[in-house]
């Protein structure tokens, strides 16, 4: 019985891992339709609450927003393989000594939670979220990331991804974004449900304004090629 079990659990753990890869192959190409998130903000919702998402390619977002979300949650999105060792350390840190609780969560591993998993704060899910983090990293592009990032993100009440936040928000296409809307959508990421990016709060004009400020000293910005070191740490 015990190797029956031992068997079935192996064959298990294969099966899992030839599907896991088959999905992260197809959302290489294909359009990511819906997220978890997405039907669990659903199941949460009112009679009265909409999901308001449109696909739309990297080609059709504002560069401007490409760089504040890099700027806002990433810096080293583009040299890191997956993982911002710094990050995770100071929150990490951060989290031990009983401060307000802070994420070390990269644009990559934030890609994987939101296509693939769950919102939840347990060792199981950020485990499978390391998982599929490698897997994304290893098959798809920076570009690619970047792209199923700014469609699957919540970005406002009932509010996904880029071109549909800049419609809510700006009531423009995404690819018409100026600097200061960029930065606004980005400076609501942390609490897309509790912000707004126009009108904008005190807090986030702030944050707004600090984004604005880091795109400026990140210089000319490129996914082809891995930038140069900002000019200036994180300061929030």
């Amino acid at each position: 019985m015990i190797k029956k079990f031992i068997k079935f659990l192996f064959k298990l753990f294969l099966w899992f891992l030839g599907l896991s890869v088959l999905w992260v192959l197809i959302y290489k190409f294909v359009p990511v339709p819906y997220t978890p998130l997405m039907a669990i903000r659903t199941i949460e919702g009112d009679e009265k609450y909409e999901t308001r998402h449109d696909w739309v390619p990297i080609e059709a977002i504002s560069p401007y927003l490409q760089l504040a979300v890099i700027c806002a949650e990433d810096q080293t999105f583009l040299s890191h393989s997956g993982f911002d060792r710094e990050a995770i350390e100071k929150a990490f840190e951060s989290n031990e000594k009983g401060k307000k609780l802070r994420g070390g969560s990269t644009i990559s591993q934030q890609t994987a939670k939101n296509a693939f998993l769950w919102p939840e704060r347990s060792w199981f899910r950020k485990g499978m979220e390391a998982y599929f983090t490698v897997l994304i990293e290893t098959l798809w592009s920076k570009e690619r990331i970047l792209e199923v990032y700014l469609n699957s993100i919540e970005m406002g009440n009932g509010v996904f991804g880029a071109e549909a936040a800049s419609q809510y928000w700006f009531h423009k296409p995404a690819n018409k974004l100026n600097t200061e809307n960029a930065a606004a959508i980005a400076a609501i990421l942390p609490s897309p449900q509790r912000y707004k990016a126009n009108p904008a709060s005190a807090y986030v004009a702030r944050r707004t304004q600090w984004i604005v400020r880091q795109m400026r000293y990140y210089g000319p910005f490129t996914l082809e090629e891995k930038p140069k070191e900002a000019k200036t740490k994180k300061k929030k």
